[in-house]
């Protein structure tokens, strides 16, 4: 299991953009996986890779759809 962990952070590509867990998320918030979801990315490094990949904009539009406060 551990190893898999480590792949996922070497990865280059960010898969945040296609995670099925947000796909949930997005269909259904308050369900047990979205909530899940919501919590995770407050500490999830590869989360904030994406989100510090992102230009402006995306980064403003995705702190206004998850209410994000940074």
């Amino acid at each position: 299991m551990l190893s898999l962990t480590i792949n996922f952070y070497n990865m280059e590509k960010h898969q945040c953009a296609e995670c099925p867990i947000r796909a949930k998320h997005d269909k259904n918030p308050k369900s047990l996986i979205g909530r899940f979801w919501r919590w995770h990315i407050g500490f999830c490094p590869g989360w904030n890779k994406y989100f510090a990949s992102l230009d402006d904009e995306q980064r403003e539009a995705l702190r206004q759809k998850y209410d994000l406060k940074r």
